[in-house]
């Protein structure tokens, strides 16, 4: 079997105070399209998941959360990595941008909850890591 190793990483559902969950749309190269997809970024060695969260979030929005509640975990691919992805909910946002890495060009897309979750059920969110963490945090979204 071909394996890739992977030190983990984190995806992050932003929700702002106005009800918009902030997503980036991204080229990615293996797609070769651009992506809506929801913040997400790699674990550094021995960093606290909560750490790239909270780093992630204001490299790729702006913004940094006032608050960060796990919300649950997944593989993202096991038939092939062993990549495991820890899910933020990130409220209580304000404007803190950090210089994103120069690799990323992203655009930064705030979308109202109940359109974000439309989006998502119509195939216009076809990232995995980004279903599966709305999958995850739509029943804390709409309580």
């Amino acid at each position: 079997f071909d394996i890739i190793e992977h030190g983990g990483s984190v995806v992050i559902v932003p929700l702002d105070s106005d009800g918009n969950l902030l997503f980036v749309r991204q080229y990615r190269h293996a797609a070769g399209t651009d992506l809506l997809e929801l913040p997400a970024g790699t674990l550094e060695e021995g960093e606290a998941p909560e750490i790239c969260a909270a780093r992630e979030m204001r490299e790729e929005t702006g913004f940094a959360a006032g608050k960060l509640e796990k919300l649950g975990e997944f593989y993202l691919a096991p038939g092939y990595s062993t990549e495991f992805m820890i899910v933020f909910l990130a409220t209580e946002l304000t404007y803190d941008p950090l210089e994103a890495d120069a690799d990323e060009f992203l655009s930064v897309e705030k979308i109202p909850l109940a359109e974000a979750l439309q989006k998502s059920e119509r195939g216009e969110v076809p990232d995995a890591k980004s279903l599966a963490a709305l999958l995850l945090a739509r029943p804390r979204l709409l309580s």
